[in-house]
């Protein structure tokens, strides 16, 4: 049986009474929230074998492990709580030498690892730079003056007031960000001039290598995605675009493996983050920093796997002095 972890929820109720000789998770950072339903409904799964994948067993931090080796390996770690307090609280928080190493010793049996070094000698170069778009005039102040009013909210609040307005500032921030792609993604109906930096930086790029070179263009922000299309449509260059509203994934994965005349790929980061094969690809642009590179590592490694025989160049657009910095040093 194939299939994916969103019908598996809808087909739960049969599959838990099969018995299977093998069952295998591809992919298997989707179950390591073990509060999931995904988690929940492979743990009703009877196998007398059970085999996990992934490229990122640890996207956020040492608990990914225990949803993905609680199935492998039921029983191994015990319950949640003690692997919490046994393992991850200490090797997260307080960095525990020791206990990391008990826990490579108590899972080194039941894991294959190899590194793309050890599997792919034969892979080219990979690049990894940081591009600096400066803000224009008009950018910088909408994003100095919305940086402000979040200040003052801030800042007008007791300290247990602060909590509660968790929400408030996790938009704000989101705002800010979107605000370093483009101040014409702010939901406000206004034109600006020099909306965007990063678009200008990003043209510059595109317009230069896509005569030669095959392109992929990543954000998180489909929006800003849709304002890159628009000037690409401008200039005539062709492209393919991929977000989670596509349907026929294949098709354009397709169209740009295989057609000369599309450089470029526009591909949402949470689309098009895991399961592409890119390999014609040798440029990748990453037009917004994402909190963890995990993910942003996964994007880069659509291009940069086996079956690349040029070398890659990784980009990150950055806006200096703003907040996407503070996330580069986090």
């Amino acid at each position: 049986i194939i299939t994916s972890y969103g019908t598996l929820l809808s087909d739960i109720r049969y599959l838990k009474d099969y018995r299977f000789n093998y069952i295998f998770l591809d992919e298997s950072q989707n179950i390591k929230n073990p509060e999931s339903q995904r988690y929940k409904a492979v743990r009703l799964l009877k196998s007398r074998n059970k085999v996990v994948m992934t490229g990122t067993p640890i996207e956020n931090n040492t608990f990914d492990l225990y949803g993905q080796l609680s199935f492998a390996c039921p029983g191994l770690f015990g319950s949640k709580q003690q692997f919490a307090d046994l393992y991850s609280t200490p090797i997260d928080q307080f960095k525990d030498q020791k206990r990391a190493e008990e826990l490579q010793r108590k899972i080194r049996p039941f894991m294959m690892r190899r590194t793309k070094e050890q599997v792919a000698k034969e892979l080219p170069d990979k690049t990894e730079i940081i591009l600096y778009c400066e803000m224009g005039t008009e950018q910088r102040e909408v994003y100095e003056a919305n940086k402000k009013e979040i200040q003052d909210y801030i800042l007008g609040k007791t300290e247990e007031e602060l909590p509660k307005s968790a929400m408030h500032v996790l938009k704000s921030i989101t705002m800010l960000r979107q605000i370093c792609n483009s101040a014409a993604l702010l939901a406000d109906g206004k034109s600006y001039l020099q909306a965007s930096s990063k678009i200008e930086v990003l043209m510059e790029q595109i317009e230069g290598k896509s005569q030669k070179h095959k392109i992929l263009v990543f954000s998180q922000f489909v929006s800003m995605l849709d304002l890159i299309k628009k000037e690409l449509e401008k200039r005539n260059i062709k492209y393919a675009y991929l977000t989670g509203q596509t349907r026929n994934r294949e098709e354009v994965v397709k169209s740009f493996q295989e057609n000369g005349e599309i450089p470029v790929f526009l591909i949402s980061l949470k689309a098009g983050g895991t399961g592409l094969n890119l390999t014609e690809a040798d440029y990748v642009y990453l037009v917004d920093p994402w909190w963890n590179p995990a993910v942003e590592n996964q994007a880069i490694d659509r291009a940069y796997r086996i079956g690349q025989h040029k070398n890659v160049m990784a980009v990150r657009l950055i806006c200096p002095d703003t907040i996407e910095e503070k996330i580069m040093k986090l």
